[in-house]
């Protein structure tokens, strides 16, 4: 499942012997190119760590405190570029927080601390130099809550807009690192918001992931398009990490964008979930012997209580229970049988060693007729999935292939 993978890259093993916590470090060093972490801070916060769980979460929990409480200093003295900058970077912090509660004997950390979380993001919106407009999303009678975010120096003149569609535990400052912080820079405007089964949506409300994205994108698109500051006719959609399913899940029913990314490439979501599990239980599962799975799996869960809290974390969004009616619902997230039906231009990345889906970036370009197949490499100092310590390199090649594609 995700979060567990062996990454082989000769760039590993730097930060920690653990893979999990390198690939947690790389991925909160690599926001430091859009302002959201700042390296020393955290190489000094996590120096001391190990592999001791509730040590890893404390470290990340303290740090976030500290740089909101000098976000909050700098503020009250009038310092908004300070305090803006403080307390992005916090939410970044937090953000790790809230996943490491994954790793915790139980779940009670897990609201208080997406609640700082979310207020260190609120706060920057607020202080920030930017024009951030909260927007509510209308879904199945709902809404869903979201940031629009203007171009710097934008008139009413409509722009094109990336809409981002997060991952299955991203946090909205994931998103600005990721693409909205370049898609500024280049004059586009942005969209992030909480899909179903994300961060408040999940947390706050209960309200699990669904495999039929379409049902989420349509309705988004269809605010982002109503906009006066939009140019309906170049709309892009952005996704990370599993939202690489959810996009193209997406696109092959909605064909309004006039183009897509999906970083990386993912067909398959049960594919992250089951090289994890032995092939002995799968053929259980396949065989439709759910009461015998389930037996096997608990057995194995008590001997490995880490893992036991990890699948528990990651099956949560799911929103059913039970080891085989979880995996059951994790297999139906597959779009290889619709992939052909996208029509939207897509930019598939595809990094070296990546450990969550490995091959899938590849599978999805030849199924989609037309698309662009980029790939990254450990040379570049680009290995792992989505890039970690590659970012610029990834907003370079993503956003030149968007310009070409959005232009009047």
């Amino acid at each position: 499942m995700p979060g567990h993978g062996t990454h082989r890259s000769s760039l590993s093993g730097r930060f920690s012997h653990d893979a999990d916590v390198d690939y947690e470090i790389r991925t909160v060093l690599g926001a430091a190119f859009s302002g959201a972490a700042d390296v020393g801070e955290v190489l000094a916060a996590v120096a001391d760590v190990g592999t001791d769980h509730r040590a890893w979460f404390r470290a990340w929990d303290a740090l976030g405190d500290r740089v909101a409480a000098l976000g909050e200093s700098s503020a009250a003295a009038g310092h908004r570029v300070s305090g803006a900058s403080a307390f992005l970077r916090a939410s970044a912090y937090l953000a790790v927080a809230v996943n490491a509660v994954a790793a915790l004997d139980d779940d009670e950390l897990l609201l208080p601390t997406f609640r700082k979380h979310r207020a260190a993001w609120d706060r920057w919106v607020d202080l920030v130099d930017l024009e951030v407009e909260r927007v509510a999303l209308p879904y199945e009678g709902a809404t869903l809550p979201g940031w629009f975010f203007r171009a710097p120096g934008s008139s009413d003149e409509p722009r094109p807009t990336l809409v981002a569609v997060n991952g299955s535990d991203g946090s909205t400052t994931a998103l600005w690192s990721a693409c909205v912080s370049g898609a500024l820079r280049r004059g586009y405007h942005a969209l992030v918001f909480d899909g179903p089964g994300q961060q408040s949506m999940l947390f706050e409300h209960g309200v699990p992931f669904r495999p039929d994205f379409e049902a989420v994108l349509t309705p988004v698109l269809d605010a982002v398009v109503a906009r006066p500051d939009v140019d309906a006719d170049r709309v892009a959609v952005y996704g990370i990490s599993q939202a690489g399913y959810w996009v193209t899940r997406a696109l092959a029913f909605e064909h309004r964008p006039a183009a897509a990314v999906v970083d990386p490439g993912v067909l398959a979501v049960a594919a992250s979930w089951e090289r994890e599990v032995p092939k002995s239980l799968l053929k259980l599962l396949d065989k439709g012997d759910d009461r015998a799975f389930d037996r096997d799996m608990e057995l194995g869960m008590r001997f490995s209580k880490g893992t036991a809290r990890t699948w528990r974390f990651r099956a949560r969004p799911y929103g059913v229970d039970g080891y085989a009616a979880t995996l059951r619902e994790v297999r139906r997230y597959d779009a290889s049988d619709v992939a052909g039906q996208v029509t939207t231009p897509l930019l598939v990345t595809s990094p070296e060693d990546e450990q969550f889906w490995p091959g899938q970036s590849e599978r999805l370009a030849g199924l989609v007729p037309g698309a662009t197949l980029v790939t990254f490499s450990d040379d570049e100092g680009a290995s792992a999935h989505c890039q970690p310590l590659a970012r610029a390199l990834t907003e370079q090649r993503m956003f030149d292939w968007l310009d070409e594609r959005l232009a009047r």
